[in-house]
């Protein structure tokens, strides 16, 4: 069976109006069937943010909506995570602190449930904000913004696995963060860049390919082709050199092939995803 969907949302997306992104997920996981489980671990209060989504996924009409609420690592350890996971169709991390989620669940039985039902094709994976930045297995944990790339401006940090191509940066342009994201890029050239916009989703797809959701843009940045890189130091904070980068920026309705890196036509506009 391959693997499900899993949704990249770039955080503050829309809880109140049309709610889009959010419906999205509701779909893939299921619509009226779905069995979600939230994961706040990366947030401050946990039972507050967990408490958001459980309602709002409820009013969407969901089957059941359980918080997973992990707040030390002891919790992640249970061995009885496989068989707690197996009934539900989909899981949603909350924004918060990355590294404080990476923390609480690298190498853990709860993380390895998370890998088996994904890629047996059971459960639609979807991460906004922090839940977002740790999709990768390099992770941007922190940074600066507004200045020239440079690789101390970007702290990264090992992070979920699930998405192990890419290194995925959220709030982008909102928080002008092109540089820290250039930055890590520079520093992992084979991992593809994803700087993802609020209230924005980039949709991975079990085929490969990635589709753009939400009212935002979803920026790619791609260093397999570049010609030149200067020899970047860690910590460093002399400018960073890179020639014959490639950048794309894609909106709603535009996709992208992940294994080939090349843009692919666009789904109509207003078609439903």
């Amino acid at each position: 069976m391959e693997q499900a969907s899993t949704l990249v949302i770039g955080g503050a997306e829309d809880k109140v109006n049309g709610l889009e992104i959010l419906q999205t997920f509701w779909r893939r996981a299921g619509g009226e069937d779905a069995r979600l489980g939230i994961i706040p671990a990366a947030s401050g209060e946990p039972a507050i943010i967990g408490g958001i989504y459980q309602r709002l996924f409820e009013n969407l009409g969901c089957k059941s909506v359980q918080v997973l609420d992990v707040r030390e690592r002891e919790q992640s350890e249970d061995p009885h995570w496989l068989t707690r996971l197996r009934d539900m169709t989909g899981i949603f991390l909350t924004g918060g602190d990355q590294l404080r989620l990476a923390t609480l669940l690298a190498d853990s039985p709860l993380l390895d449930a998370l890998h088996f039902y994904r890629e047996r094709g059971t459960l639609t994976l979807a991460g906004t904000s922090a839940g977002a930045a740790a999709m990768g297995y390099h992770m941007i944990a922190g940074g600066g913004n507004g200045e020239c790339p440079h690789p101390a401006l970007v702290n990264m940090a090992g992070g979920l696995g699930f998405l192990p191509g890419v290194i995925v940066d959220q709030h982008f342009h909102n928080r002008n963060r092109v540089a820290r994201l250039f930055s890590a890029v520079v520093m992992h050239p084979e991992c593809l860049g994803i700087g993802v916009d609020e209230d924005t989703c980039a949709v991975f797809e079990p085929t490969g390919e990635l589709q753009v959701v939400g009212r935002g843009t979803v920026m790619i940045l791609d260093a397999g082709e570049a010609s030149y890189f200067c020899e970047p130091q860690p910590h460093s904070t002399t400018p960073i050199s890179a020639h014959n980068l490639r950048v794309h920026l894609l909106r709603r309705g535009d996709r992208f092939d992940v294994e080939r890196r090349r843009v692919l036509p666009p789904v109509l506009r207003h078609c439903p995803v």
